[in-house]
């Protein structure tokens, strides 16, 4: 069972408490305790189970504009003297910082909202291990199926945030997970592809038949593979696969890419990034979301942010030390964002994969191709040919190349987005991408 509220915040108060006494101007204390249950399945047998049960404390002090950072699993009150009086002394020999700094105090969260992140239900090991076995059932009722891995997880976690501002704010949070990756042979062709599910709430997670049948399926369908000559061909990237385009944009607006002037999209703000239909929304009170929060790492609430409207670039994403270094005020994304995603297209799916005589429907991208400073993107790729709407046959070992900048500024949305992850898109089309092959 997990740890009581009660008990985390009586060490984090301890921890400021003994800290300012003996020399700190200003405390952070974060102490979480978190219990995974994981059982993992291969080819239809039992291959490893396992539970971890976490408890750690992150300790902060500052003196004056000097700070550290010091961890530890040791939370009984000897072990917390050693901690803190090491952490202090290794903050007076630190550096001075300019922007070294708590938040500032208004910007903290002060009535914290629950988000119903938490489902107190518990899985046996033993419905585990049936809803695995299930899995399996539906991988391996085509022959071509060569072998599969699956797994289920369970996650319970709860922990406290507190400062010496006043701040002291904790919430639990539970997640459980199912994947089952499959691999086909068929003619001396091997492929592999996969399915997955993630919620909070255990009700709400993927049927075992419907993981096992659409990993069978997608490893099936890449088959027997061809190669493609090198050409332009507008590309659509599966929902999979589109929202790493969020990734990227969120990295190129992070505060501390900006400030370190490492990103294509330095001094973009209240500029057209984006064609005029896009909106790219980062919202952290989805109920039951999978990113959803009151508040940062820092403390500081955090509200909802279009950060791309009509195309232009409203925001960074700042948290306290890189938006005193940009002159900015936190949004409350120290951590990063939450739940991100794209507002639909106007576009149907059907609609998506007729637009041209002639598309490459992407899947899986392969390698990390992806250039900050100056947007290239380059990674390779596998897919489907798509001819008159029609899904005609798979395709590999293909490269797939274009810049960011172009990227966004020529892509159509369809209007299927889906919140199966943190971040999410729908089907996006882009036009203008160049695909090497043979």
């Amino acid at each position: 069972m997990i740890k009581d509220q009660s008990f985390l915040e009586d060490k984090a108060s301890y921890c400021i408490d003994f800290a300012k006494k003996n020399g700190a101007t200003d405390v952070q204390v974060s102490v979480g305790n978190s219990i995974s249950e994981t059982v993992n399945f291969r080819n239809k047998k039992l291959d490893e189970s396992e539970r971890s049960d976490t408890l750690l404390i992150n300790l902060t002090t500052l003196i004056n504009k000097k700070k550290s950072t010091i961890s530890s699993s040791n939370l009984e009150k000897n072990n917390l003297n050693i901690l803190i009086n090491r952490c202090i002394e290794t903050t007076k020999n630190s550096p001075d910082d300019e922007y070294n700094c708590l938040p500032d105090q208004e910007l903290l969260a002060k009535n914290i909202n629950d988000l119903n992140l938490y489902d107190k239900s518990h899985i046996s090991n033993e419905k585990k291990i049936n809803f695995l076995s299930e899995v399996d059932e539906n991988v391996f009722i085509n022959d071509k199926i060569e072998n599969s891995e699956s797994s289920f997880s369970e996650n319970k976690s709860i922990f406290t945030l507190a400062n010496s501002k006043g701040f002291l704010g904790g919430y639990k949070s539970s997640s459980f997970s199912a994947s089952c990756v499959a691999v086909a042979k068929s003619n001396g062709s091997m492929e592999r592809d996969y399915e997955f599910t993630n919620q909070r709430f255990l009700e709400d997670i993927a049927k075992a038949d419907k993981i096992g049948k659409v990993a069978s399926d997608n490893a099936i369908k890449k088959l027997n593979s061809k190669k493609i000559s090198s050409e332009k061909i507008p590309i659509i990237f599966d929902k999979r696969i589109s929202r790493g385009i969020l990734n990227i944009l969120s990295s190129a607006i992070s505060g501390s890419s900006i400030a370190r002037n490492t990103s294509f999209l330095k001094g973009a703000i209240n500029k057209e990034i984006f064609n005029k239909k896009i909106d790219v929304i980062d919202k952290p009170d989805i109920l039951k979301g999978l990113a959803s929060r009151p508040f940062d790492s820092e403390g500081v609430i955090s509200s909802e942010i279009k950060i791309v409207e009509n195309g232009i670039l409203n925001t960074y994403l700042t948290d306290t030390y890189y938006g005193k270094k940009l002159n900015l005020k936190s949004n409350g994304r120290a951590g990063g964002t939450t739940n991100l995603f794209f507002q639909n297209g106007s576009s149907s799916f059907d609609d998506l994969i007729k637009s041209y005589p002639k598309l490459l429907y992407v899947t899986e991208t392969i390698g990390h191709g992806s250039n900050l400073v100056t947007g290239d993107y380059s990674v390779g790729a596998s897919g489907f040919i798509i001819e008159n709407g029609e899904f005609v046959y798979p395709v590999s070992e293909i490269t797939i190349a274009g810049n960011f900048k172009d990227i966004f500024k020529n892509l159509t949305l369809a209007n299927d987005l889906e919140y199966k992850y943190a971040t999410n898109a729908p089907t996006t089309l882009v036009e203008g991408m160049t695909v090497a092959g043979k």
